[in-house]
């Protein structure tokens, strides 16, 4: 498929984004846990497992991007593209259960036990969460670099980036909550204003995976390729001389970077056999140059006497731009 070097590059700057917010949140992750031990802080545990599942998460998006890669075999003849998706629901999974649900179960504990106060232990959780402020935002800042260089956050179809800037984001606001519930709880004493701070956190990262799961779950499915290039692919159809209509058109994204296509075609009367499978093979390359992600073309042309027109290419398909 043309323009396999520009991905594969494309994939190493997004395993090297990966990489970058993997070992911030193992670090931090550490951090915050002992941190959160010395304070009995709620909200500082509560990003513990916040980073906890964005370090879990990030080790999915690596196995995402090697294994979607995988050319197409005998059992899976379209490829393995769909694994970026399926490892980015796993992603969103992990972001609910390991995040959200302990930060509301740590929220919920502070308000019925309450919490015990250190000054020295609260202090030195402070610090944890200023550095892990700090290791976050770069790790953002790096994400979102990569989302600049590629159109902006409109044009990112990459779930593992859009995975990355997603947890990066809400981990920037997530200490910046912590670090409040923190500061209102030693300044007043209320054990409140930490277990709300560990709530916030924990619907935040409820609210992202859901998001995240979303649209994991309609890549899944079977998303159809953005409207403006099903039209475009519409209207190449329509121009060729030999199509009178085009009865049906159906897209479907199989990955990161490829798409399947299928149209229902009404050619112009007249054509003779060799003629219609001459057309069909052109006009699927045509579609090809004009949009390369569509890797897999078929054609079904309605008039003509169906035994005749199933052996042929325009019935059976043919690669595009094979």
């Amino acid at each position: 498929m043309s323009g396999t070097g520009t991905d594969r590059t494309a994939d190493r700057k997004t395993r090297v984004t990966v990489l970058v917010a993997l070992l911030a949140n193992l670090v931090i992750a550490v951090a915050k846990v002992i941190g959160g031990l010395i304070a009995a802080s709620p909200a500082l545990l509560s990003e513990a497992a916040h980073s906890v599942a964005d370090s879990l998460n990030e080790i999915f998006l690596l196995a995402a991007l090697r294994r979607s890669r995988r050319p197409a075999d005998e059992r899976h003849p379209f490829g393995y593209g769909k694994e970026r998706f399926f490892w980015s629901f796993l992603a969103a999974v992990g972001i609910f259960v390991m995040g959200g649900c302990f930060s509301f179960f740590q929220g919920f504990e502070a308000l019925r036990n309450g919490a015990e106060e250190k000054f020295s232990g609260y202090a030195a959780g402070l610090i944890v969460l200023a550095v892990a402020l700090v290791a976050e935002g770069v790790s953002l800042l790096r994400a979102l670099h990569q989302v600049h260089r590629q159109g902006g956050t409109g044009k990112v179809h990459d779930p593992a980036l859009r995975t990355v800037v997603a947890e990066d984001g809400t981990a920037v606001l997530g200490v910046s909550l912590a670090m409040v519930g923190m500061a209102l709880h030693m300044a007043t004493g209320q054990v409140v204003w930490e277990a709300s701070a560990s709530l916030a956190i924990g619907g935040l990262l409820v609210f992202v995976a859901c998001r995240l799961g979303r649209d994991a779950r309609d890549q899944l499915i079977g998303e159809a390729m953005d409207p403006r290039t099903t039209a475009r692919i519409r209207s190449l159809l329509a121009a060729q001389p030999e199509i009178d209509s085009v009865e049906a058109l159906y897209t479907m994204r199989t990955g990161l970077d490829s798409s399947l296509v299928a149209a229902r075609v009404d050619l112009v009367p007249g054509l003779e056999s060799e003629e219609v499978e001459e057309v069909a093979v052109r006009i699927k390359r045509s579609v090809a140059r004009t949009v390369p992600e569509a890797g897999e073309i078929f054609l079904d042309v309605t008039d003509r006497p169906a035994m005749e027109a199933r052996g042929s290419p325009a019935a059976t398909g043919e690669r595009g731009g094979a």
